[in-house]
């Protein structure tokens, strides 16, 4: 079985050195590279597109969510887990909807959170017990509707452009529109049509009709 790399980002080296020394435990896991902030770790995710990244919520500088945001929005494939001491609802139901993996407290048992590090690489969507009802409440919620979810899970200029195919404008019409290129154009839809989704842009449109009503 080949081996699982696993990036971490978090600006404690304690808690780095502890989870490395964790995950060595465990043959199939091996940790490829580490990052004491954001943009440091959106660096390395380009660079050694690791099977699996460990992302911690609060960091100084580029926080947890926005690293999260930034990475989805440049199209990192790689698993995304937070582990974090924040068990606030709004920030597991944010970094869900912009792409999260999973979700971790640090005050889990160490053996528990490697159990749960093996099932996210194996394309587990991992959450901490605790934090279950949260996210079903979060469902279940009008107010935090399917809607929310969805329009929070895009980067501002996806929003923009999908807006903008709301219109009927095409994606040159579109790049004009925005001053950028045609190429740069189609990665959004693409990208935006996949959190949405979505199968056409046509359909996109339609729902964003919808939901300006």
């Amino acid at each position: 079985m080949d081996t699982a790399t696993i990036l971490l980002i978090d600006d404690h080296p304690l808690l780095r050195k502890g989870l490395t020394q964790l995950i060595a435990l465990e043959d199939g896991l091996e940790v490829v590279g580490e990052a004491d902030n954001g943009t440091k770790g959106i660096e390395l995710a380009r660079e050694l597109d690791p099977d699996l990244i460990i992302l911690d919520l609060n960091m100084h500088g580029l926080d947890g969510l926005e690293t999260l945001r930034i990475l989805r929005a440049e199209g990192v494939t790689s698993r995304i887990i937070m582990l974090t001491v924040s068990d606030n609802d709004e920030d597991v139901i944010q970094a869900i909807s912009f792409g999260a993996d999973g979700y971790l407290l640090k005050d889990m048992d160490p053996v528990l959170i490697l159990e749960k590090i093996k099932q996210a690489v194996s394309g587990e969507m991992v959450i901490s017990d605790k934090l279950a009802t949260i996210l079903a409440k979060a469902i279940r919620k009008p107010d935090v509707s399917q809607k929310a979810l969805l329009l929070n899970s895009l980067t501002s200029r996806e929003f923009e452009i999908l807006k903008q195919i709301a219109k009927g404008l095409t994606n040159k019409l579109i790049a004009r529109e925005l001053d950028i290129t045609d190429g740069t154009v189609k990665v959004h839809v693409k990208h935006l049509l996949k959190k949405l989704g979505m199968r056409s842009r046509v359909e996109a449109a339609v729902w964003m009709l919808h939901q300006q009503k």
